[in-house]
């Protein structure tokens, strides 16, 4: 999602060092898995925020060979679930027993113990490549079909299909009847550079897309494609169309870097995009590249009276 795209800017590519430090992971154990997953088969829904006043209620995670042991404290915002962008990229996977090589796995089990992971969305299989992701989808639900039945041992909330869709794909429909094949929940995640607009955004997607696949909207501020306002309004044009309960947010907690890359968003620039999101459920993209102690620290110390914003 944004995910893929954080380092080159709106491509749909990350970058070459992000792509050369992908891989996978050691083996684990399922014991405490069985469980949430059970918990999970069953029909269990992630219970409400530790507090109504949550600054956002998700963190996004982009695996990468530097960033496979997750640490933070996104719960102090309120967070409580986890979007993975993938638990397979390019050949690799970050669970066992799916057909791909596993050479390095995150620690689930204690992941799955986390404040903040505590309803897990589970990414299935992505190419780090927009345009080979887009071009082989066919092969992406046959490898997201394996990842699930093995699944990782966590609560899982939900599942994320991590091919990104913007309205310059004009052969995105195609994805409806392979998205049937998908365990649900599922979500996608669209983008929108071309600035076509809310309604117009809206009116696309709901023209092709199965009704029963939720929607996460990037919102764009981390490159300046647009302001928090601007994103708030297709947030409502997507939920007048597709249903409020199908829209979710991803704040990007990002922006462009002097001399080329991106750097964390500061508490003063994140937070405006956190405020106008309100009623939505947000997901901070992402959380160990961008969202620091320090970070969330800032963030809550705006909202002490008197702080300056």
């Amino acid at each position: 999602m944004i995910v893929r795209r954080v380092a080159q800017g709106r491509t749909g590519r990350a970058d070459e060092a992000a792509r050369a430090r992908l891989r996978v992971a050691r083996p684990y154990a399922r014991l405490a898995g069985a469980v949430l997953c059970a918990l999970a088969a069953a029909g269990c829904g992630l219970q409400a925020p530790a507090h109504a006043d949550a600054l956002a209620q998700g963190i996004v995670w982009q695996p990468d060979n530097d960033h496979l042991d997750l640490r933070g404290d996104w719960d102090r915002l309120g967070v409580n679930e986890l979007l993975v962008q993938w638990i397979a990229v390019d050949d690799v996977a970050f669970v066992g027993g799916a057909g791909l090589p596993a050479p390095r796995v995150p620690d689930w089990v204690r992941i799955a113990n986390e404040p903040w992971a505590r309803g897990v969305i589970v990414g299935l299989a992505g190419y780090s490549d927009e345009k080979k992701a887009r071009a082989n989808l066919e092969t992406l639900v046959d490898r997201s079909l394996k990842l699930a039945a093995v699944r990782p041992p966590v609560h899982i909330t939900g599942w994320y299909f991590p091919v990104e869709v913007d309205p310059t794909w004009t052969d995105a429909p195609r994805m409806a009847p392979l998205l049937a094949k998908l365990p649900r929940p599922l979500w996608i995640s669209v983008y929108d550079t071309s600035n076509i607009g809310g309604e117009a955004l809206a009116k696309w997607l709901d023209g092709w897309l199965p009704r029963d696949v939720g929607v996460l909207l990037q919102d764009g501020c981390g490159v300046y494609a647009r302001g928090p306002a601007a994103a708030r309004e297709y947030a409502d044009a997507l939920a007048a169309h597709l249903g409020h309960k199908r829209v979710r947010i991803i704040a990007e907690a990002f922006r462009p870097k002097q001399g080329g890359g991106f750097r964390a968003a500061t508490a003063a620039e994140l937070a405006p995009q956190l405020e106008a999101y309100r009623g939505y459920r947000v997901y901070l993209f992402d959380g160990p590249h961008y969202v620091s102690p320090e970070l969330v620290e800032g963030l809550l110390r705006l909202r002490e009276p008197g702080a300056a914003q």
